[in-house]
């Protein structure tokens, strides 16, 4: 059974989804938000798979709430619902965490086939889009290198002790580092030990400002 959350700032819509859901056999609405803060909330209260979120929520609510609920509960996967097909607002949405996006023209078939793909951890999506999104991943890919060969060539460190500090400066622990990388946790302290010795830091917190640092300097 996947279990529903409908995120929509007027009660009375949230009402028409749930009722064109209910004959689902493999869907259920477990709850309705019509706010960021009462969403967040449902998702801790209850077992939800799904948020299908829509984006007439006020002062980009939508986004808000996406952002912040992929970095709460990943397994948590969100539907962006009632977008047009722009390249720059799918971007936008996916690169804030959404996992699928529902067309404001699209069918109840198809908002169906969204839900039950974004909880399979698939996604549809047009030529248009996948080329937009495949495009943005090139761009982020060359800036990762440039970033990496401006800390490489000033501290020498390697390219696995890249990866490391990338995900230092995210925040990650050791064991999430280790469970990213699939590498042992005395691994992953080995290379952290090497890449405080080669900055000539004393702390994570110092490496991850360092890495900060580059990364707004200009490439020569």
């Amino acid at each position: 059974m996947i279990h529903v959350l409908l995120v929509h700032d007027t009660p009375i819509i949230c009402n028409v989804i749930a009722a064109a859901l209910e004959d689902e056999p493999d869907i259920k609405v477990v709850a309705f938000a019509t706010s960021v803060d009462e969403a967040l909330a449902r998702a801790v209260e209850l077992d939800v798979d799904v948020a299908l979120v829509s984006t007439r929520m006020p002062d980009k609510g939508a986004l808000k709430l996406t952002q912040a609920m992929t970095a709460a509960d990943p397994s948590v996967k969100v539907l962006v619902l009632g977008l047009t097909e722009s390249k720059e607002r799918v971007l936008r949405y996916v690169e804030a965490g959404a996992d699928g996006y529902v067309l404001r023209d699209d069918s109840v078939d198809e908002l169906v086939t969204h839900i039950r793909a974004a909880h399979s951890d698939k996604a549809f999506a047009s030529p248009k889009i996948v080329a937009a999104l495949m495009s943005r991943v090139h761009e982020l890919s060359q800036a990762v290198e440039e970033i990496g060969t401006e800390v490489s060539e000033s501290a020498e460190l390697t390219p696995r002790e890249i990866e490391v500090l990338q995900l230092i400066e995210q925040g990650l622990g050791n064991q999430e580092i280790a469970d990213r990388l699939v590498i042992e946790v005395g691994t992953v302290k080995n290379h952290v030990h090497s890449i405080l010795q080669k900055l000539d830091v004393s702390s994570r917190h110092d490496a991850a400002a360092y890495f900060a640092i580059v990364k707004e300097i200009p490439a020569a």
